[in-house]
């Protein structure tokens, strides 16, 4: 039997949760499929983190800052559950020839409008007690923040079905119906539900959702580990990484990358980060990088080696090759959005999202300029 909605939004991620949250107060009657649960997929393995510290000034930097805009407004909505912190974030180089370029790139930053502060060496203990000694120096950025993502996305669906969204979960999404086309429907596990508005947030299986109508789109698994240390006394202020960080963000490389990512949570507990390698969907454990993550988190934060890993984690970022989101219709059915690829950015990026999501389905100016995040480019790029 079928069921009929304004819209459709394929997946139950932070993305999925914002297209929901902004689709339903724009007064559309939702629904959302997802074949797992709240936050099953990238969402449930990630850090929470809301960072402008690693956007080069262009189109995902205005992404960014738009989402944190949002964000701050999510926070007194969404209320303390969703542990939304504005701790900031500490970025800090080992020696000068790393300095002289986080110095350069948060100049660039600086320039379009982000706030950050040159921290010399002297100064870092005042920000890090615990943090090695010997370090060239940092860049401090107030406008980072963290949130718990999994309830953050939580919250946002409770919104949106507090609005009378429809929540599917293990609802595999089978294909798309069209006619003429355009999307007329969802197939599922469980039914079609009938539309002619669909939103493909399938995260890292967007892709895959894409060509259920076979429409080609490279969103590609970039898997990642974090390990998790037993609840400890504050001992880390604010997420603190290494300058290499951003420029394994920004690689195209396959292999693996591994920098220095680490930040406590409101529970006590030190998440660390982070490795980056494109494996397919290969969920195998790696002890060799769990151990190298550990390592490293040591040796920036020698107060770390006494605690003990209680667990790690690993998950699939959802790359996209340009490093830039997708976001927007598909010229080549109408009715299809796009709202996927954001690699690791998608906690961060997800209220711009989901608000530039509800409108254009609501036929309104957007915020921002999406032709950046469109899919089109994709093709314009195998042309050239």
């Amino acid at each position: 039997m079928s069921q009929s909605f304004d819209a459709v939004v394929i997946g139950a991620g932070i993305v999925g949760a914002a297209c929901a949250y902004y689709l339903t107060r724009a007064g559309l009657r939702v629904a959302v499929a997802e074949r797992g649960t709240v936050a099953s997929g990238t969402t449930g393995a990630g850090e929470g983190n809301i960072l402008i510290s690693d956007k080069q000034p262009g189109p995902e930097l205005e992404l960014t800052r738009l989402s944190q805009r949002l964000w701050r407004e999510l926070g007194d909505e969404l209320g303390p559950e969703a542990e939304l912190d504005p701790k900031g974030g500490l970025v800090v180089a080992a020696g000068p020839a790393e300095l002289s370029g986080l110095e350069q790139f948060a100049a660039s930053q600086a320039e379009a409008g982000v706030r950050a502060q040159a921290v010399p060496p002297a100064e870092l203990p005042e920000l890090e007690p615990h943090l090695a000694r010997g370090l060239a120096g940092g860049v401090f950025y107030p406008e980072d923040m963290q949130v718990q993502p999994m309830m953050a996305a939580a919250l946002l669906l409770r919104r949106a079905a507090e609005r009378g969204a429809e929540l599917r979960f293990r609802h595999e999404v089978t294909g798309l119906e069209t006619a003429a086309g355009r999307v007329t429907g969802v197939r599922t596990s469980a039914g079609l539900l009938s539309t002619e508005l669909v939103v493909n947030a399938a995260g890292t299986w967007a892709g895959e959702v894409a060509g259920l109508a076979g429409l080609p789109l490279p969103v590609l698994p970039r898997r990642g580990f974090i390990v998790v240390t037993e609840a400890l006394p504050v001992l880390i202020r604010h997420k603190v990484y290494t300058a290499d960080y951003v420029a394994n963000v920004a690689s195209g490389s396959a292999g693996l990358e591994v920098s220095t990512v680490i930040e406590g949570t409101a529970s006590g507990t030190v998440l660390i980060g982070a490795s980056r390698e494109r494996v397919g969907f290969d969920r195998s454990s790696s002890l060799r990088i769990v151990g190298l993550l550990a390592a490293q988190a040591a040796r920036l934060f020698p107060v770390l080696a006494q605690a003990r890993a209680i667990r790690f984690y690993r998950g699939f970022r959802p790359y996209c090759p340009d490093h830039l989101p997708v976001i927007g219709a598909d010229d080549r059915l109408a009715g299809l959005l796009h709202a996927c690829g954001h690699e690791g950015a998608g906690v961060g990026l997800a209220p711009a999202t989901g608000h530039l999501i509800a409108q254009l389905a609501a036929g309104q100016e957007p915020s921002l300029p999406v032709a950046p995040f469109s899919p089109a480019r994709f093709a314009e790029a195998a042309r050239a």
